[in-house]
Formats: C-alpha cells, structure tokens, sequence
C-alpha cells in the first residue's frame, strides 16, 4: 500500500513524477482526453503495476504516449503514409495510431499483440513528464477496470489512493473521453474506437474511413482487439442504465410512461424532462458538452445511489459518436429505440 500524493503543476512535481516512473512506478497523469496511469512502457515490471493497480485484464493492450513526433520510430518498423498525415493534422492532440511494433516494446505492453497504439497528447504536462522520463510512458485510464473513467485528479485519488505513489493534479480534462483510435488498412483507416477526432475529420485525410464493428457491437470475450475499451464492459456505474433512442418528446413520453419516482433521468436539455419529477442529470446540448461531462456525470450516479438510469440516446456523428460509444459500455448494450 502506498501513501498516494496529489502533486501540482509545477516544474518540482514533473521532475517527481518523472523521478517515480524512471523509478519503475505508477503515477497519474493529467492528459486533455481523461487522467492516465503511467509508468515506463519499456519496464515490463512497471508495466504489470499499471495492469496490477486498474485489475485490468491482461489481454487489454495499452496506448504508449510521446512527446515528439521523432520519438515514434524506434517504438514501429513502420510508420504508414497515412499516419504522418494525420500526425500532421491531429498531433499534438486526442489520436492514437495503431502500426506494427518493433521489439523494444513488451508484449505486456502491447496486450499480446504485434500492433501498438501511439499518441502525443496535447496536455502540456504530460510531454513536460515524458520528456523528463526519457521514456515513452504506457498510459491507460486511471481508473479501476470497468468503471467510468477519470477527468479529475479527484476521480484518479477515489481509484486508486493506495494503489500508486502520486498524482499529479492537472485540473479537469478538456475533451472528457478517451483518445480517438485508428489503425491502416493500405489506403484507408479503420475506425477502433471514437473520439473527439471524428470520422468526419478523419475524412479530411482520406474518404475511406471504415467504422469498426466494435465501435457499435458487443465483441465475443474470446474476440482479440488492437484497441482499448473494444471488449470488456466499460465505464459502468453501479446503476443499471438503458439508453432510449429517441427525439426529445419521444423520451419525455417514455420516462412519464415507465420510470418510478427514484428512478434517474440523463438529458440533454430542459425540454427533455419537462414536467417530469425525476431525479435528473444534465450532460449537455453539444456533443462536445456531453463528451466533457458524461464520465463525471456516471460518477454521479454512484454518489446519488441511483439503481436504474434511463439516459436519452446522443447523435451517431461527429463527437457524439464518442459518447454514444462509451454509454453503449456503461449501459452494457441496453439500448430501447422508439
């Protein structure tokens, strides 16, 4: 059991948190997608900490994190075309490319695979902390596996006090979900795993942009992913939660119809739960207010002991594609359309 430090944003606590992880240690990390547990993606012992403090299984592959784009080469024996356009366009920022691994990267690391997934964040504190690592730094959520994934250095101390050294205290994500996922099939890139880089943006690049089956559909637990957050129940409070697919006076009729007086309602707008007595929570009218809100709003749910959540179903496009993605998790594919 470790003593868990919150750390500020100062040059004193980067040079700490990279002084653990050069160490063989776990730290959490603020990135502008949702707080990270790093360690040295090289160390296969600090590595198993990461899988050990999450309890995630270990046939779920980790993204490795850069600060430069230079960094990537000995990490691949390939960097595509397609990837150095994107890089190009999204780097710094919430991408992560899947490409074939080279052998410096642990098997651990990689989930099994072949493939690993890189990202250079945007957050200016976590290349500040890789470049003082000297390392690339192996990154999933900073969260217990399963649960609704952090965008507060509150949420990461909730986790995981006890479980790692410290956590460096960034303030609140400002995008909310995970990172945008893609790997390169010859001239097209296939969607693993949505984000705020959306297909539309991706189109940018090249028109052949496939959405992946897993994005949408429960995968077979024996299924192997090249992503994170592709197989396993994710981001789940301990309510039981339904999405309704419907307009907003579709849902509104449905929750007078069907829900009891405990039951809590997710919405977007006041029109949605016009005249309903509820206990609600407002994720938003954006897509980009939904993605930033909608893992501390499960959270929530916990605080409020809710048992049963019907949450109105968000866009199938852009950024709400993203959310839409991670409440299909939370909600285990329950899903009633109207």
């Amino acid at each position: 059991m470790f003593e868990t430090k919150l750390l500020g944003i100062d040059e004193n606590s980067v040079n700490t948190a990279a002084e653990l992880i050069k160490a063989g240690e776990v730290v959490g990390i603020p990135t502008e997608t949702v707080y990270g547990l790093g360690a040295n993606a090289f160390d296969e012992e600090a590595v198993r900490k990461i899988f050990a403090a999450k309890g995630r299984p270990a046939d779920n592959p980790l993204i490795v994190h850069v600060s430069d784009f230079d960094e990537i080469s000995p990490l691949v024996t390939e960097i595509p075309a397609l990837a150095k356009k994107c890089a190009e366009k999204f780097w710094p920022g919430p991408l992560t490319m899947i490409m074939p691994k080279s052998d410096k990267i642990p098997m651990v690391t990689s989930g099994g695979l072949d493939t690993v997934g890189i990202r250079m964040p945007s957050n200016k504190i976590a290349r500040a902390i890789i470049k003082a690592s000297g390392c690339p730094i192996a990154a999933p959520s900073a969260n217990l596996s399963g649960s609704p994934s952090p965008t507060t250095a509150q949420h990461v101390f909730a986790d995981m006090n006890g479980r790692i050294p410290a956590i460096v205290d960034g303030g609140a994500c400002g995008v909310g979900v995970e990172s945008t996922v893609i790997s390169f099939e010859g001239d097209g890139i296939r969607l693993l795993r949505p984000g705020f880089v959306s297909v539309e943006d991706l189109k940018e690049i090249t028109e052949n942009v496939l959405v992946d089956k897993g994005v949408l559909e429960m995968l077979g637990e024996g299924a192997k992913v090249m992503s994170p957050g592709m197989k396993y129940k994710h981001y789940a409070p301990k309510a039981d939660v339904t999405i309704i697919d419907g307009s907003s006076h579709e849902f509104n009729a449905f929750i007078k119809a069907n829900a009891d007086a405990e039951d809590v309602v997710m919405h977007f707008t006041d029109n949605d739960v016009s005249g309903l007595s509820q206990r609600r929570i407002c994720l938003g009218a954006t897509d980009e207010e939904q993605a930033q809100r909608l893992f501390d709003a499960l959270r929530e749910l916990d605080e409020m002991g809710a048992k049963t959540v019907y949450a109105r179903c968000p866009r199938k496009t852009g950024v709400g594609l993203a959310v839409y993605n991670r409440l299909l998790r939370a909600a285990a594919f329950r899903v009633i359309k109207l």
